[in-house]
């Protein structure tokens, strides 16, 4: 496939269309950056040659121009001496010369054109790798983007999952055993001498308190408002004693 041929084709493509279709979109982008670079660098190389050939065809031109020039100056000495078969050979040169030139003129014409074309599509294929260059970058970042969005789903999907809350229920009823086993350490246990005694000496003491409050509630005289009380209630009728009979 000619360069033209492949730059045509990358051109006219749809990068856009073609990136949906494919099953792998970023190895797709990098194939299509990989042969525009490579047809760039192809396209730069003949728009240098055909630059060269130019340069090289401007010489000549110039060159027979220049002998087209000398030659007529010859004939016009020639005729100037009454030499006119000089002269005619002279003007028979200068012809050739001048064919010579215009030929190169034509050339240098359309190396000048092929150039300009040659330029064009350079521009063109380095726009189309630069917006292709931008969605390989928007590609990148969108793909760095879900990487990171799935991994984080994944970790909440995780942290959510049934097995997660096993292991929580499992660290709870192990610290619920813990806790149990705890409290059973002491439960059993024969008190030592010391408890016994602190155990008698708290029963005293809530005995002696026990006595105090009786002995107190003995001494204390009932208060007025409660003998007020008392001589308010009605008092029951007495029932009339019936009359001894003697036998």
């Amino acid at each position: 496939m000619s360069i033209f041929s492949r730059f045509k084709d990358i051109v006219n493509s749809n990068v856009n269309a073609m990136l949906e279709k494919a099953e792998d979109p970023e190895k797709l982008i990098r194939l299509m950056i990989q042969e525009m670079e490579e047809t760039l660098i192809e396209m730069k190389a003949s728009c240098a040659g055909t630059i060269a050939t130019r340069k090289r065809s401007a010489q000549s031109l110039q060159q027979w121009k220049d002998r087209a020039a000398d030659w007529e100056a010859k004939a016009k000495l020639a005729v100037s001496k009454g030499r006119e078969d000089l002269a005619r050979e002279a003007l028979l040169l200068k012809r050739q010369a001048t064919e010579n030139a215009a030929a190169l003129d034509r050339e240098v014409g359309e190396l000048d054109e092929i150039v300009q074309k040659y330029q064009a599509d350079i521009r063109q294929l380095e726009e189309k790798l630069s917006t292709v260059r931008e969605k390989q970058r928007v590609l990148a970042q969108r793909h760095l983007h879900a990487r990171q969005k799935r991994r984080a789903e994944q970790q909440m999907r995780s942290a959510d999952s049934t097995a997660t809350v096993v292991r929580f229920d499992q660290f709870e009823q192990r610290i619920d055993r813990m806790e149990a086993e705890a409290e059973l350490v002491n439960y059993g246990r024969k008190p030592t001498l010391e408890e016994e005694f602190e155990k008698l000496e708290r029963s005293e003491e809530i005995e002696k308190e026990l006595e105090a409050l009786k002995q107190q509630a003995k001494e204390t005289p009932p208060s007025s408002s409660a003998k007020a009380t008392e001589d308010k209630s009605p008092t029951a009728p007495s029932t009339p004693t019936p009359p001894r009979t003697e036998n």
